[in-house]
């Protein structure tokens, strides 16, 4: 019992990243019919962004190798609201830079009516392009954020059950916190608001929507803004709990996504919250012993739903009109 309580803790903290992750592929999947390869990137970005608000500077190697940003002291660090506000600036960037990719990479494409093929290839290669220009920048060594970048938060909790302890990494409370308000909140954005309904119509039908008054072009713009903000908010909460690990650890995590997003349902917001836990709880159950073979869980239960149910957990089946 106690086990299962700690992957169950493990899987459901790690499988909420993936979902908030794998809903900015949702987003513009669902208005475009595209998948966004450079959200990965944008993870990665995300996490820089807010490690050089907290620290202010890289010292390993790059281009920028000892610049420092705050040479009187960093005001992101040292409380856990004085990090929440970088983690959020960071994610803010990340959602600008999201909407300049949709302005060089997607808008040229859908101007000329380009075949769908070519938006997907042509975002894969802005993707190259800002991994490599971070490996310039600040090389390719991972970075830890600072241990008390939560303020005087205890690192753990300890929990006593049936004689036994369980560790739960306050860094896993944080994510899982954080994670299910930002879902929360974008489930209610989604359904509740005129924004969210003029979204809904854009993804339903763009020529409707457009001859009903809606800017699609400005709703397009908003899809990326908060789907690169998901993806740059995931990427700090993922290297808080581990490390900067590189200009291409998001890839890892882009892939991941595609294997939620599938297992879900593509376009299915609903379905990437689901896909992302159910991943991340299988993540956590594989044994010790088999740790090295983790990462193929995901890609294993991707085989699997497309073998069984090709439209995902909570996917619909797409009816061709002849």
């Amino acid at each position: 019992m106690t086990d299962l309580l700690q992957n169950l803790i493990n899987g459901l903290a790690i499988g909420s990243v993936y979902a908030i992750f794998a809903l900015g592929y949702t987003l513009v999947f669902s208005i475009l019919g595209i998948i966004n390869f450079a959200h990965g990137a944008v993870f990665t970005l995300g996490a820089y962004f807010t490690y050089t608000l907290v620290v202010g500077q890289f010292e390993n190697n790059g281009l920028i190798k000892g610049f420092n940003l705050f040479p009187a002291g960093s005001p992101f660090h040292g409380t856990p609201w004085a990090f929440a506000l970088a983690a959020l600036i960071g994610a803010t960037l990340s959602g600008l830079v999201a909407v300049l990719i949709e302005r060089l990479a997607f808008r040229p494409m859908r101007a000329r009516g380009a075949d769908p093929l070519l938006a997907l290839v042509s975002s894969l290669g802005v993707a190259l392009v800002i991994v490599n220009l971070i490996q310039i920048l600040v090389g390719a060594e991972s970075y830890n954020f600072p241990p008390d970048i939560y303020g005087d938060l205890k690192p753990a909790l300890i929990l006593h059950v049936g004689g036994k302890l369980i560790v739960v990494r306050t860094v896993q409370v944080i994510i899982f916190a954080v994670s299910m308000l930002l879902l929360l909140i974008l489930g209610y954005v989604i359904g509740r608001t005129r924004t969210g309904k003029a979204l809904r119509a854009v993804a339903e039908n763009p020529g409707t929507a457009s001859l009903l008054g809606i800017s699609v072009s400005r709703f397009i713009v908003i899809t990326f803004f908060l789907s690169g903000f998901l993806g740059g908010l995931a990427g700090t909460l993922v290297s808080t709990a581990f490390s900067v690990a590189g200009p291409y650890f998001g890839v890892t995590y882009g892939l991941k996504g595609l294997a939620v997003i599938v297992l879900g349902g593509l376009g299915s917001i609903p379905g990437a919250v689901v896909g992302g836990l159910v991943i991340g709880l299988a993540e956590a159950f594989v044994p010790s012993q088999y740790s090295a073979y983790r990462e193929a869980v995901a890609f294993a239960l991707l085989f699997v739903m497309l073998l069984l149910r090709p439209q995902g957990l909570l996917g619909q089946r797409l009816i061709q009109k002849v």
